[in-house]
């Protein structure tokens, strides 16, 4: 039952709010479910980047989307993982029987995120300011550690426990395009996207159906070409980094027994929530850490899992986890992932938790597992089961 719509950083959808995205994100999914939105009890999405987005933004997508104002929301802020805790969260409140009918999921427009001025109230009488990048301070720099994500991941890559070579990445990161490319040509991806019409900021409008951020052009060539991003001597590109991207992803969660009353056409079961966290803020090996958690409390071995979505905020992360689990690569993100899709980071979980149910189903059904590393060395994973035909 589910809704999901990204874009390029200021591309199409550079004129939207992230609330904007996930209303049109959450309609998609009950249209889709046909569940009226005056079923709906709960709303949680998550969202990182909430400076200047007004107070509330699960509250404004729902509203956006036509869910009553009496309906109550949650915004959650847990960096790159909000929109899979999300979704783990309804889960949860749902087993507890709070409610019967959440909708879930996680918003962000990065191309709308402010620059901050910070102690103007008390400080500033004269002169110059410097003004702080809320998208980097509050999303994607490590605060424990005072550098960007990236320098952590490129610091970790050279470590002799885990070394990932520069070349790995490049082949991680072309695969996720070319495979991005083939869902696309395979009308995979078709069956998830929310088209949404958007006005220009010159008149007019334009209908955006599709992810702005693939390059079909995209090989380990041409990544060979890119310089280091984060260090003179390092392994990362901006080819094999995720994209900063605005998007939306929404799904519609019930309990069983609702489920076998109102018979909407459901994907997929939820299963186990695996969380861990590191004493430091490493993230390569939080996925698989977060999965092994997940599967241990499902009572599967990550043996018995048939396919995988691990979050590529780099493709050093997706290299390491699959890697540190022993996976087939050919299990995971089979359609390609967040260096060609891109992330946004409070959409990024529950894309991926969707989209595994959706191909799960497309193979005739089997268990799944979404994780992703977050901010503060932090990981979630979440286990997903579609019944065989």
């Amino acid at each position: 039952m589910p809704g999901l719509l990204w874009v390029d950083l200021w591309g199409l959808c550079g004129v939207c709010r992230g609330s904007d995205l996930g209303g049109v994100a959450i309609r998609g999914a009950l249209n889709k479910s046909g569940v009226p939105a005056a079923l709906v009890e709960y709303v949680i999405m998550g969202q990182v980047l909430t400076a200047g987005a007004g107070q509330i933004p699960a509250g404004q997508a729902a509203v956006a989307a036509g869910i009553p104002m009496d309906v109550p929301a949650l915004t959650v802020n847990k960096v790159c993982l909000s929109g899979v805790d999300a979704i783990a969260l309804a889960n949860q409140l749902i087993r507890a029987g709070e409610f019967e009918v959440i909708v879930a999921g996680g918003q962000e427009s990065m191309s709308q995120v402010p620059h901050l001025q910070e102690h103007a109230r008390a400080r500033v009488k004269y002169g110059d300011v410097t003004l702080r990048d809320s998208m980097a301070f509050d999303g994607l720099h490590d605060i424990f550690t005072d550098q960007p994500m990236g320098n952590l991941a490129e610091m970790t890559n050279g470590e002799a426990d885990h070394p990932i070579s520069r070349s790995e990445q490049d082949a991680f990161a072309a695969a996720s395009h070319q495979n991005g490319v083939r869902a696309w040509k395979d009308g995979l991806s078709a069956d998830e996207v929310v088209p949404l019409t958007v006005t220009q900021r010159r008149g007019g409008t334009v209908e955006l159906g599709q992810d702005e951020g693939i390059r079909a052009d995209t090989t380990v060539g041409s990544l060979a070409t890119l310089r280091p991003a984060f260090s003179a001597d390092g392994t990362i590109t901006a080819g094999s980094a995720s994209q900063i991207s605005d998007g939306a992803a929404a799904v519609v969660v019930m309990s069983k027994a609702k489920a076998q009353e109102l018979r909407p056409p459901w994907i997929a079961e939820i299963g186990a929530h695996g969380v861990v966290a590191d004493p430091d803020s490493t993230l390569q090996l939080q996925p698989a850490r977060a999965i092994a958690r997940a599967c241990a409390r499902e009572g599967i071995s990550p043996e018995d899992v048939d396919l995988v979505e691990i979050n590529e905020a780099f493709a050093a992360v997706g290299i390491a986890s699959t890697r540190e689990l022993g996976l087939d690569p050919a299990r995971v993100n089979v359609n390609g992932g967040a260096i060609a899709l891109g992330h946004p980071l409070g959409m990024s979980g529950a894309r991926i938790t969707l989209h595994l149910a959706l191909e799960l189903q497309r193979r005739g059904g089997g268990v799944g597992a979404a994780a992703l590393c977050g901010g503060g060395g932090q990981g979630d994973a979440l286990i997903i089961r579609v019944p065989k035909k």
